[in-house]
Order: C-alpha cells, then structure tokens, then sequence
C-alpha cells in the first residue's frame, strides 16, 4: 500500500482529502504543521507528500526547501496544495522543491492523476475509472 504525508492544518481540508484518499486504497499519514511535516517525513519516509502551502510554525515552502536539501527524504515527491492559483503560486512551488501543484478546493480526479504520474496508484480503485469524489 503506497502511503501518503498530508501535511494540511485546515481539519476540514485534511479530513476530506485523507478519507477520499483511504478510499482509494492509499495509507494516509497526517501533520496539522510544517515542522511536524519535516519530522514525519523523515521518520516516516512516505511515498508522496501533499504539503500545504500556507502552515503554522514553518510554512509549505520551508518545508518542502527542508526535505528536498536533506538526503533522507529530497527523493520523495512533493504536490504543492494551495488556494493561490497565480502562475507565480506554481513557479513558486516549483522553485521551493515541489515536483508538481495542484489548486484549492482539490478535484479530485486532476490530484489523483497527478498522484499516479508521480507514484503510481495506492490500488486498483485509484488507477482505475472510479475517480469520483
């Protein structure tokens, strides 16, 4: 089962996201930080990472500069979520380390695809046509 750091402080957010996820056949591990998220990242050593952007104690983008400069865990994929959709948002994310972006509110079936070209699916439900929220 492939797993999967949601690193969101909104409980609403990461509720849904990890439930629809958990659906799928992924394990969802959670940090409500980016200091946590640094932390389990690195004593977790998930598949992907969904990071927030904007985050308590050390935002998405520190975050995600931590991870991808330590060695231990720059090979792990890194999805900027965040409600700021400019270009500059995506060239940001991408400057900080992040391998791709996806908007708030998240659809679903785009933050699946994106999951999948980056991992692959956590099981046949996720690689498969059921892509409804």
């Amino acid at each position: 089962m492939l797993r999967i750091l949601l690193v969101e402080d909104n409980e609403m957010n990461r509720d849904m996201l990890s439930r629809r996820l958990q659906r799928r056949g992924y394990e969802v591990m959670i940090a409500v930080d980016g200091q946590l998220g640094v932390a389990m990242a690195k004593s977790q050593s998930p598949d992907l990472i969904l990071m927030d952007m904007s985050l308590p104690v050390i935002d998405g983008w520190e975050a995600t500069r931590t991870l991808k400069a330590a060695a231990e865990t720059r090979h792990i994929p890194v999805i900027a979520l965040t409600a700021h959709a400019m270009s500059t948002d995506r060239d940001r994310a991408l400057e900080a380390g992040c391998d791709d972006y996806d908007t708030k509110p998240i659809e679903l079936s785009r933050l699946l695809g994106k999951i999948t070209a980056l991992i692959g699916g956590g099981s046949e439900m996720a690689s498969g046509a059921d892509m409804a929220p």
